[in-house]
């Protein structure tokens, strides 16, 4: 049998309304028998409590039949065991999550056989645990009370069928009660949740860990989008499902739904449009009170502020939070994800620091750091010693300039005790940390030691312009860069203008980034600490500060700032003096 889970075409389908799931069932019979039960139950919050056969979507027919109609019964195995459903709130998510388990358990054939929804806290739980007790109450037909085969045990979380002797358990995350599960069908409510907890990714393959001997079963995954930039394994689970869906990576067992907008639609800013708010709203975006209600909210949320209008964005029309929401965002990000340069971006991360050496003829270093809660930031940056051609315009005229093109690294240090201190981004960390971008210290000095290696090894090089630094705070990093002859005397050390009169820096790297004479290495690093920066006006100008207190680091982004400036010197390398070619010379 051939069968793809790839939707290329997925951004035409979308904005025409056209199913997100390519091709039919793989096995119909299976499809039917499962998608009758389905409709059966009813949506008891919904007035009149129609069933879902009465009040359910296309879209969502769609999704159960796929669910099911994957289940090859002759051999009792599930070609497709994994789904992942990405929508926005109000779209019955949970309500169709209970459905799905609740037919699960009625289709079930093996005894004693476990079923899970797993959410993120004992709240959300309940919230799942509810509808699905309330679908069963609801029927005769299943209410164990009146002689059905489905037992309910409220204070267990728990439905059994008497039949069978198979469970239906909602089990809330944070009370540890995940572990030793054994279940073959699982569903995971609220994924964007669980990416900023430690460990959620060791709790999800011990939850799905029953499906190993139980080849009937599968691994449902729904979520809105994350309310901060996604993190952890919802960023992971994310990022790979529009792999599949795009056709990038092939996986057949695989299969990824996400209702979010084609990307020119958010170039556009044309999601805001309410003719649009049923793109990532399949059930109540076509209906005139559901558009009201997203326009009149998002409304009020815009009067409150940038933040909270971006979580709303998130939640109620599914859009990433990233560079490209925040209103005063610095102007460079909206260009940072096209700057990245083709060649140090395919390389391991201290690779691509030394593709950058020898693509430069003079390098600058940028520092900042806070304190032991803060990031250590270290910025690399290299002048190409060929000049490119660039055109802009002047006054509506084509002109062109040549000029030479600056290439960044970066990596940061925090103490370990950050990742107490800030649980919040811990797990941001963690994946920054994995891709080589961040060094995660016991000892709160190795940072100044590692940064001191990295710019000996360029002085000696040859290729040293300098070091730029913010002084207020520099503290044993002062003593260490003396040591190695950095010092302002010697006409390496610079301190950089900090605050207002960082503006020329910040204006210059957004130029720079929007006409490709700023290139930079990519990663993670840099991708979540530049829509963290905020511009604010000052009495003279602008100045670069946080997104919100506390979490939002800046640090690498300012080490960025600090370099520029100094770039912006048009430095010269200081070259290594040779004793030997000194002596030859002079005698």
């Amino acid at each position: 049998m051939i069968w793809s889970t790839a939707c290329p075409d997925w951004a035409e389908r979308i904005v025409a309304g056209r199913p997100l799931i390519p091709g039919k069932p793989l096995f119909p019979n299976e499809a039917s028998a499962a998608l009758d039960v389905f409709k059966a139950l009813h949506i008891v919050d919904a007035p009149g409590r129609p069933t879902f056969g009465q009040a359910g979507e296309p879209w969502v027919f769609d999704f159960v039949e796929a669910v099911f109609g994957a289940y090859d019964a002759e051999n009792g195995e599930r070609l497709i065991n994994e789904f992942f459903l990405c929508v926005a709130k109000k779209n019955g998510k949970s309500t169709i999550a209970a459905g799905i388990m609740l037919t699960a358990l009625i289709r079930n054939w093996r005894d004693s056989n476990e079923l899970i929804i797993v959410a993120p806290t004992i709240k959300a739980a309940d919230n799942s645990f509810k509808p699905a007790a309330d679908m069963v109450r609801a029927n005769p037909d299943l209410n164990a009370a009146e002689d059905g085969p489905l037992h309910i045990q409220d204070h267990l979380r728990t439905i059994t069928h008497l039949g069978t002797k198979a469970t239906l358990r909602i089990l809330a995350a944070d009370t540890g009660t995940v572990a030793g599960n054994k279940a073959a069908f699982v569903l995971v409510d609220e994924l964007w949740e669980f990416g900023s907890k430690k460990n959620a990714d060791a709790m999800m393959r011990e939850a799905a860990g029953g499906r190993v001997a139980r080849p009937e079963g599968f691994l449902i995954s729904i979520t809105t989008q994350s309310d901060a930039p996604p993190a952890g394994v919802f960023k992971d689970k994310l990022e790979y499902a529009r792999q599949v869906r795009d056709g990038e990576v092939e996986d057949k067992k695989f299969l990824p739904v996400i209702y979010e907008f084609p990307q020119s639609m958010i170039e556009s800013e044309a999601y805001l449009a309410p003719e649009n708010y049923f793109v990532t709203n399949p059930y109540i975006g076509r209906t005139e009170w559901g558009r009201r209600w997203i326009e009149d909210e998002l409304a009020k949320e815009k009067a409150k502020g940038p933040e909270t209008r971006n979580v709303f964005l998130a939640k109620h029309l599914n859009v990433e939070i990233g560079l490209n929401l925040r209103s005063n965002r610095w102007a460079g990000a909206d260009h940072w994800g096209d700057a990245a340069d083709e060649e140090l971006s395919s390389l391991r991360h201290y690779e691509a620091l030394d593709r950058l050496l020898e693509r430069s003829e003079v390098v600058v270093v940028g520092i900042d750091g806070g304190g032991l809660d803060d990031l250590f930031g270290l910025n690399v940056l290299g002048r190409e010693p060929t000049e490119v051609e660039v055109k802009f315009e002047i006054d509506g005229v084509a002109t062109m300039r040549r000029m030479k093109r600056w290439l960044s690294w970066s990596h940061a240090w925090c103490h370990k005790g950050v990742m107490e201190r800030r649980k919040s981004i811990a797990t941001k960390l963690r994946d920054i940390q994995a891709a080589g971008e961040l060094t995660i210290l016991d000892s709160p000095l190795g940072d100044v030691a590692t940064i001191i290696e990295h710019i000996t090894r360029i002085k000696e090089m040859g290729l040293l312009g300098g070091v730029a630094v913010d002084a207020s705070g520099l503290g044993e990093m002062e003593d260490a860069l003396d040591e190695i002859e950095v010092t302002q005397e010697a006409g390496l050390l610079v301190a950089a203008p900090q605050g207002g009169w960082m503006m020329s820096s910040i204006k210059g790297a957004e130029r720079r980034l929007a006409s490709g004479l700023l290139k930079h290495s990519g990663g993670p690093l840099m991708n979540w600490c530049v829509p963290n920066l905020k511009i604010e006006p000052t009495a003279t100008g602008i100045r670069a500060t946080k997104q919100s207190a506390g979490d939002a680091k800046i640090d690498p982004a300012m080490a960025m700032f600090n370099a520029v400036t100094l770039m912006a010197r048009n430095p010269v390398a200081k070259p290594v003096f040779d004793a030997d070619k000194w002596i030859a010379s002079y005698g």
